[in-house]
């Protein structure tokens, strides 16, 4: 059952004051994915601290991933339902407070830091579900392409920064690992007023029925009410949204598997063929494949982007094409680089470019399609139903899945 409209007289939205909204989501977007990869940065000073193994060290990223998948279609439940901008506003308060508690674990309570990261994912959840469905509903079209363009363009550099400003600040705080992670917890105090004072909540389709009219109106928290099953009933009605859904899984299953073991068996596959030991030079190839995995992602993103906005017009379906033509042409590309990993490294290096860079390409078509094919009213559970889905059988298996079939070859062999 569905309850409440809006009245007509309602308050309206600049397009400046939208354009101010979609900046301070992008940089709360940014610090999103600096906090995932700060962790990364000082994993070693993590480990050395608790005195951790590395399957300790990797259950880290699992409780994050398992606490943000959990509590994704919760947050898309509610963000459905009641004030978007309360939740974003929720998640980065939670995820500050729980990243600045993580610091304050003294060494014989690794189990203690490993909750407060548990928590990280509840905060960064709730962010995620929403944010995308405001932009949905202040943008419409070729703007609504380039701001969400502009919004994944954090994905890339967020990463990229995140590593770089755990290592570094931790290194100028005289190795204390805790500084590393205490920028982002400070930076999101700065965004929770920004967010308070700044950003604008639209009212869920409004933007559709008033096309082209050039204005938006604000929200003034209209509540619909109807069970969460119903809303994933009338979600799974929907072909292209499952279609792109399973599309974007497989890509998160490559890029996952990717991030964590193509530095490594670059390194590995060096030192067999020129039966040499793995050296600290050889470890730094993490820090090559992070830059340009971020390289690649900031070009990806704006490709991808421009292609689906320019062909729109000709192609009806131009996002989904784009979409295609970035996965099946990044096959041979990475295929290549793991070929030629052993004898031509460099040249490895930029086929890996080439073939993430259109991997990525697929980030802004899928978030569009989405919004194209969803009613407003169910966005957020859709988002978070593909964030789960992603995650689950995408980059949080992948990696264990390849481990495991290398092992298995190994013991073979």
């Amino acid at each position: 059952m569905q309850s409440a409209s809006p009245q007509p007289s309602m308050p309206r939205v600049s397009l400046l004051r939208a354009r101010i909204t979609v900046i301070i989501l992008f940089f709360i977007n940014l610090l999103n994915y600096m906090d995932r990869f700060t962790v990364a940065g000082v994993l070693q000073k993590i480990q050395g601290y608790f005195n951790i193994n590395h399957g300790l060290a990797g259950l880290l990223q699992t409780v994050f991933i398992v606490s943000y998948m959990i509590f994704a279609p919760i947050f898309g439940y509610l963000g459905d339902r009641y004030s978007r901008k309360f939740i974003m506003i929720f998640g980065l308060f939670v995820w500050s407070l729980m990243t600045f508690c993580s610091t304050l674990v003294n060494e014989n309570q690794y189990w203690l830091f490993f909750t407060f990261r548990g928590l990280v994912g509840i905060g960064e959840a709730s962010y995620s579900t929403v944010a995308s469905t405001v932009i949905g509903d202040l943008f419409i079209a070729d703007q609504r392409t380039k701001m969400l363009a502009l919004f994944y363009f954090a994905i890339p550099v967020g990463s990229g920064l995140g590593y770089v400003v755990g290592s570094k600040v931790s290194s100028v705080a005289g190795g204390h690992w805790q500084w590393g992670l205490r920028v982002t917890p400070i930076l999101g105090v700065l965004l929770i007023i920004l967010c308070v004072i700044f950003v604008v909540e639209p009212v869920r389709g409004q933007i559709e029925k008033n096309q082209g009219q050039g204005e938006v109106i604000a929200d003034e928290g209209v509540i619909i009410r109807h069970s969460w099953f119903n809303d994933v009933k009338h979600i799974l009605r929907c072909k292209t949204y499952i279609w792109t859904t399973v599309g974007f899984t497989m890509m998160c299953f490559v890029t996952g598997a990717l991030a964590w073991w193509a530095p490594e068996f670059v390194a590995y596959s060096q030192s067999v063929y020129y039966d040499t030991k793995i050296t600290e030079n050889d470890k730094n190839i993490s820090l090559t494949f992070g830059g340009i995995t971020c390289a690649a992602g900031f070009i990806g993103v704006a490709l991808g982007a421009e292609l689906s906005r320019r062909y729109r017009l000709r192609y009806g379906n131009s996002d989904a094409l784009v979409c295609a033509l970035g996965l099946l042409s990044s096959i041979p590309f990475l295929f290549l680089t793991l070929v030629w990993a052993s004898k031509y490294i460099y040249a490895s290096y930029i086929l890996l470019f080439f073939g993430e860079t259109l991997l990525f390409m697929t980030w802004c078509p899928v978030a569009d399609i989405l919004l194209a094919v969803i009613s407003p009213q169910y966005r957020a559970t859709a988002s978070a139903l593909q964030i789960l889905i992603s995650h689950l059988f995408g980059d949080a298996g992948s990696p264990y899945v390849v481990g495991a079939v290398s092992r298995i070859i190994s013991c073979k062999g």
